[in-house]
């Protein structure tokens, strides 16, 4: 089972050591992680040797991460999403300052999206995290980012802000709501949610080409009207089941002592997240403002 974001092609973590957020053990109808199979149990991991790691697979618990270099910890995890990140914002601060509103400036924001959306499909398709795509990957989106941000500012004024703010809250509530148990990612939650997921960007795919063949009119399901705004609540929670995938892999990956280097697969996840839910929150709050 993979986990994804908008490309729907990322990896889980260590595809050589069989763990992508739910086994292959449990995909042939063996036991899923966190309950039985440590995905990391060859390969020299410590667990391997470990009665009492062992010992608490069999009980249901996972083991607790090994206190040994070269292992992913939440540490890694945060230092490689702000670096992540920060590149993202960096590059749509210097669009927005340098690039302004105009259609030339709307042609390279397209350019550097499919080059973020290139480099993005390269790394979801690499057998190991690469540093240099990831950031590469989050440099040009934010070009993207910071020149569509600027044109929606330039007609709702605040919108960017308050895209930021509502894309905080999501992911803040997201976090809340799945450390408290409320949300429960199995392989069942994850199949369903990855269904609907795929179903919603099929659709939208379709309706972009009937918009770009004249055949619906004013955006079709993404116009600017109530039906675009339902559109796009249903994005956000899209983009808030796959918050909660990429949670569960990262705790368990910490947990089953993931290599560090996997710590930018995880930082790649997250950054893909929220950016696809900041696009969609910046559409709602432009539906919502109106023509003012």
């Amino acid at each position: 089972m993979r986990s994804s974001n908008p490309v729907f092609s990322r990896r889980g973590f260590s595809r050589d050591n069989g763990y992508a957020g739910f086994n292959a053990a449990q995909q042939a109808g063996g036991p899923a992680v966190g309950t039985q199979a440590n995905p990391y149990a060859q390969g020299g991991n410590p667990y391997a040797q470990n009665p009492y790691a062992q010992q608490d697979l069999q009980q249901g618990a996972p083991p607790q991460a090994p206190v040994s270099t070269g292992r992913m910890t939440m540490d890694d995890v945060v230092m490689r999403s702000a670096m992540t990140l920060g590149t993202v914002t960096v590059g749509a601060i210097l669009a927005w300052a340098l690039l302004p509103v105009s259609s030339t400036s709307y042609g390279l924001a397209i350019g550097a999206a499919l080059v973020a959306f290139v480099l993005a499909m390269v790394q979801s398709f690499k057998r190991t995290a690469s540093p240099a795509l990831i950031l590469g990957y989050a440099a040009f989106e934010g070009v993207f980012l910071g020149v569509i941000s600027e044109m929606y500012n330039s007609r709702w004024s605040g919108a960017p802000f308050q895209a930021v703010l509502g894309t905080m809250a999501v992911s803040g509530a997201t976090l809340l709501v799945y450390k408290a148990g409320w949300i429960r990612v199995t392989a069942r939650y994850a199949r369903i949610g990855m269904t609907i997921a795929i179903a919603f960007v099929v659709v939208m795919a379709v309706n972009l080409l009937l918009v770009a063949f004249g055949v619906a009119g004013d955006g079709g399901l993404r116009s600017m009207g109530p039906l675009g705004a339902v559109v796009g609540i249903l994005a956000i929670l899209i983009g808030a089941f796959f918050l909660t995938l990429d949670f569960k892999q990262i705790e368990d990956g910490i947990a089953y002592g993931a290599p560090k280097e996997e710590a930018w697969l995880a930082a790649f996840g997250l950054t893909m997240t929220l950016v696809w839910i900041y696009v969609e929150m910046l559409r709602l709050v432009a539906i919502f403002s109106g023509d003012d």
